[in-house]
């Protein structure tokens, strides 16, 4: 996947404008943990092809044969493709992509039990998509009639989501796809990494529906997170009152504890993102993990236990990005009806429990000196103050080896009873209790004060 801190284009020389200097905030770094929620028209046909372990596409079939549900608008323009297939035989040649909003019934979505999940999940913070690629918008925009509140479901659904968010106690974020949106284009199908920046629209017609719309989701939400994606039309990247720089500067004022990611083409950059990336160290700036649970963030119907994480991979990877420096914004995909699929549920409930019982080495905490040992049982460390969490990855090993700079620490398992380290080899070498040893991440909490 690529990272978008590298594309800062165009170079406007003299004319470039001044961004905000805004640091990221301490409540994003204290939080740790997001959910995505990715729901639209896609959510409806929840449909693309299978990826994984032992599945190779070749490279110029990458868009043909995309692997996230949510690109569907864009796949099913590709002729011959599995997903044009499909949508042949089951829609009908004369149905296109956007007469499915007349299909859309969100009649089980109920905003505050569907947060209640996400909230028991561990979720700080929760960024629903109000507008993917595809153009179709959640809220009840003037900016267009290709919205929730006037097809599809007749709901404003963002609005929904703001206020049973609120009411839960977590931050609420908003995803915008700021550079692509095909309802109000006239490109050919995306097929290459290449056709993502040339099949889009640049003009300031286009930057100046982009900025109506992104200013009427601060107006009306005061979101804590600006997601942005695909970049932003390189027309509103000047210094007028639609671009970049003045929409960033408006929503600082609005929320001044607001943070945004990367994913604007320009030079400023809040959060570093990485999709679907294994990293292998501490990045020392903020940065965000993200993914679905499965290969895909919209829902894909085909996709089975053998596609997606389970609760216990789920707990190790929050424990990795955390080590790390990052958070990890791990994504639901509900069905076209607001439901959350019973696979995605499981694991989520799985990994809110672990979190009730070792929150405290995973929120409001920092990187240690490093991330983990280079050999040895695989562990992952967080840092509160005086407290080094040492994250076991594989407790079922039944031992591992003490830091040698934890040696003289008080050492605590999760549950309160102690631990003692017993000197081999060299090597101080720590055991872990049997009633831990079938969990997915045993925690120890080393006091070096």
């Amino acid at each position: 996947m690529m990272n978008f801190e590298k594309r800062t284009g165009p170079d406007l020389g003299s004319a470039a404008p001044v961004y905000p200097s805004h640091a990221v905030p301490d409540w994003y770094r204290d939080a740790k943990l997001g959910f995505f929620v990715h729901w639209g028209l896609y959510s409806v046909p929840a449909w693309a092809v299978q990826h994984g372990e032992g599945v190779h596409i070749p490279t110029e079939d990458a868009y043909a044969w995309h692997q996230y549900a949510e690109w569907y608008g864009n796949t099913v323009r590709i002729a011959g493709s599995p997903t044009w297939e499909r949508h042949q035989r089951l829609y009908g040649p004369g149905t296109s992509y956007e007469d499915l909003a007349d299909r859309w019934d969100a009649a089980a979505f109920d905003a505050d039990a569907f947060v209640g999940e996400l909230v028991g999940a561990g979720a700080k913070y929760i960024v629903p998509t109000t507008k993917h690629h595809e153009g179709f918008c959640l809220w009840g925009t003037e900016t267009t009639g290709f919205n929730s509140v006037a097809r599809g479901p007749r709901r404003d659904l963002i609005a929904e989501f703001h206020a049973a968010t609120r009411r839960a106690g977590a931050r609420f974020g908003v995803y915008f796809s700021g550079a692509l949106d095909w309802h109000v284009s006239d490109f050919p199908a995306i097929e290459s990494d290449t056709d993502l920046f040339r099949y889009r629209r640049n003009d300031e017609h286009f930057a100046r529906y982009s900025a109506a719309q992104l200013d009427e989701l601060i107006a009306r939400f005061s979101p804590d997170m600006l997601w942005n994606d695909i970049e932003w039309p390189d027309g509103g990247k000047g210094r007028d009152d639609f671009a970049v720089a003045a929409l960033l500067s408006r929503y600082f004022d609005a929320v001044p504890d607001g943070v945004v990611n990367d994913r604007w083409g320009v030079p400023y950059h809040g959060v570093l993102t990485r999709e679907y990336t294994d990293i292998p160290d501490i990045i020392p700036q903020p940065w965000e993990s993200t993914r679905g649970l499965g290969y895909s963030f919209g829902f894909n119907q085909d996709e089975d236990a053998r596609h997606s994480l389970s609760g216990a991979v789920l707990i190790r990877l929050l424990v990795d990005v955390v080590a790390k420096n990052g958070n990890l914004l791990i994504n639901v995909g509900p069905a076209a009806d607001g439901s959350i699929p019973e696979l995605q549920r499981a694991a989520m409930r799985e990994l809110g429990t672990w979190l009730q019982r070792n929150g405290d080495s995973i929120y409001g905490t920092r990187p240690w000196i490093r991330m983990g040992e280079p050999v040895g049982a695989p562990v992952r460390y967080t840092q509160a103050e005086s407290v080094v969490h040492v994250h076991v990855l594989d407790p079922s090993a039944g031992e591992f080896v003490l830091a040698p700079e934890l040696r003289s620490a008080t050492l605590r398992w999760a549950d309160g009873s102690g631990a003692t380290a017993v000197g081999r080899g060299g090597e101080s070498m720590v055991m872990i209790p049997d009633a831990l040893r079938s969990t997915p991440v045993a925690v120890l909490s080393a006091d070096t004060h």
